[in-house]
């Protein structure tokens, strides 16, 4: 028995993810912080579909939790590793809060470099295998007013791409992949604008819904591209080969 993991699962698009890979018959495992959401999502999933849903909530903010929920994954078979958990922020720089802006970093950086590490280092040379990293088309353009949330998105693009030519390079079974949405009807919004609620229709002059973007990760999941990424002019999908410029180098004494 192989399992689907997927971060951030308890809304918006790995929410989606969780049901379109549950009807592909995948087994799963949601992560996020919410338990209460996690168990009304396993309710749903399993009303619906003949698959193993195991909860793990965790805060993934917090550098130790990172590391254990691995540990704890490693009593399961894995098959695919989404790496969705994280949010955004809307500040100049100069007036970001700086304690939102660590954790942000903790969330989009770090914990996603740690389970992709831990992943491929355990199920790289393990056929069928895939890590599908969730970046934003703010991971190819600086978005005003985003300078830093866009950044770690930067950084998960060129992270995700770097990994995917260093897999191919060693002949690795494992696929690194990246989706980079626009803007997605989420919670995404209120987050990043420390909001109660907000509405993207009248608000958001175009955005896709969260079961679109996770049709548009299992697009990506059942290609040989490596980039997923939505036009910021036409909101297109488009699948690519990597983007970002990758040199391979040797070093010698």
């Amino acid at each position: 028995m192989t399992y689907t993991v997927i971060t951030g699962a308890s809304s918006g698009i790995g929410y989606e993810a969780a049901i379109a890979f549950a009807a592909r018959g995948k087994n799963l495992i949601l992560v996020a912080r919410r338990e209460g959401k996690l168990e009304e999502l396993k309710a749903d999933i399993q009303a619906k579909y003949d698959v193993d849903v195991i909860v793990k909530p965790e805060d993934l903010t917090v550098s130790e939790r990172v590391h254990g929920l691995y540990e704890d994954l490693k009593q399961y078979e894995l098959e695919t590793l989404v790496n969705n958990a994280g949010f955004g922020n809307f500040d100049p720089v100069a007036e970001q809060d700086l304690n939102k802006i660590q954790k942000m970093i903790r969330l989009n950086v770090e914990a996603l470099t740690v389970l992709s590490t831990l992943f491929a280092r355990d199920y790289e040379n393990k056929e069928g295998t895939q890590l599908l990293n969730i970046s934003s088309a703010g991971g190819y353009n600086i978005v005003g007013g985003a300078v830093t949330y866009c950044s770690t998105k930067f950084f998960v693009s060129a992270f995700t791409e770097g990994l995917a030519q260093e897999l191919q390079g060693k002949g690795a079974e494992m696929k690194a992949k990246v989706l980079a949405p626009a803007a997605t009807e989420t919670e995404f919004m209120k987050r990043s604008l420390d909001v109660e609620d907000i509405e993207y229709e009248g608000n958001v002059k175009q955005y896709h819904t969260a079961k679109e973007m996770a049709q548009f990760l299992l697009e990506l999941y059942d290609s040989s591209k490596v980039v997923g990424i939505v036009d910021g002019e036409t909101y297109e999908f488009h699948l690519k080969d990597p983007l970002y410029p990758y040199v391979q180098r040797s070093f010698s004494e």
